[in-house]
């Protein structure tokens, strides 16, 4: 048995421009994510999906749409679903990046989410934010998975053997699947409009691959 998932990450947006934190707080995709979008769906017209699913932010439904007119499929527009938007940053949500992972992370000489993450692994960064959030708001690294899983084991109970499935959703979420899944380093930013296949063989998922931009999907 298999059923294949595409997660792919949005394109890019105004927020993601002027290098703004951008979790659960949403903002347009910019021309450039327009084409990060219909990129993605080129390079996966080959791939007939027979369900797609997207966050409920704007960019990622949008982002699902666009893919899907490139598609042979007959899906036309993916299902928004609450638990596949981007972890909540919380405070931070709309701050400068820089500044962000500075506040964070420089008081131990670390400037960087992918710093964090390299050194603590990617749940324990989230947990040092949400630490670090004055209000509370933002995600842990536990809270955020058990507000995930459960969304993408949902999907794969409506699936049948051999589906292929797209779901357009965000960087961080996809970098937690990764992580949670593979030996694979998250320590890079997942590229906008990249493609991450995640296989569920009936009992297990496995990462076939991680932020793909490449033809050779």
């Amino acid at each position: 048995m298999t059923i294949s998932l595409y997660f792919v990450r949005h394109g890019q947006t105004y927020l993601n421009k002027y290098h703004r934190i951008q979790g659960v707080i949403d903002s347009p995709l910019t021309d450039k994510g327009i084409e990060d979008a219909i990129d993605a769906g080129k390079r996966l017209k080959k791939i007939p999906f027979d369900a797609a699913y997207s966050s409920d932010t704007s960019r990622a439904m949008k982002t699902g749409t666009l893919i899907l007119k490139e598609n042979p499929s007959q899906v036309n527009d993916p299902v928004p679903v609450a638990a596949f938007r981007e972890l909540n940053f919380g405070y931070y949500e709309g701050e400068d990046d820089v500044k962000t992972w500075h506040t964070i992370g420089g008081p131990i000489g670390i400037n960087s989410f992918h710093g964090l993450i390299a050194e603590f692994g990617i749940s324990k960064a989230e947990d040092m934010i949400a630490a670090a959030d004055p209000y509370k708001d933002a995600e842990s690294g536990d809270a955020f998975w058990k507000r995930l899983k459960p969304a993408i084991d949902e999907v794969v109970a409506k699936a049948k053997d051999g589906d292929k499935i797209l779901l357009a959703t965000h960087g961080t979420l996809i970098r937690n699947v990764v992580s949670k899944w593979s030996d694979i380093p998250v320590d890079v930013s997942t590229k906008n409009g990249s493609v991450t296949k995640v296989n569920w063989d009936g009992k297990n998922y496995s990462v076939e691959y991680f932020n793909n931009v490449s033809e050779d999907l």
